[in-house]
């Protein structure tokens, strides 16, 4: 089964914290800050006639609190609306 969004919604997957801080200290589960960056796996049709900007596979910075979590075939993800998204990293 594969996820199809919704409207101008786009499913993420968020890249893992980091363990370790720069100076070799490992960071326990509880002081893990959640990450604001991720990669986009699955995008909505757009909404109210307006084509999404992002496509699959785009590396996206979103905000802090951005996004409902999901958990789908042992994966976390998250759903977002497109206007969550801040920025589309490019090479």
């Amino acid at each position: 089964m594969k996820m199809k969004p919704i409207n101008d919604r786009v499913v993420v997957k968020p890249a893992p914290a980091d363990t370790k801080t720069k100076g070799g200290l490992i960071i326990p589960d509880t002081a893990k800050e959640k990450p604001q960056r991720g990669q986009v796996v699955a995008v909505g049709s757009g909404k109210d006639g307006n084509m999404m900007t992002v496509t699959i596979g785009d590396i996206v910075l979103y905000g802090k609190y951005a996004g409902q979590e999901l958990t789908y075939d042992g994966e976390e993800y998250l759903i977002m609306r497109e206007d969550d998204i801040l920025v589309v990293l490019e090479d």
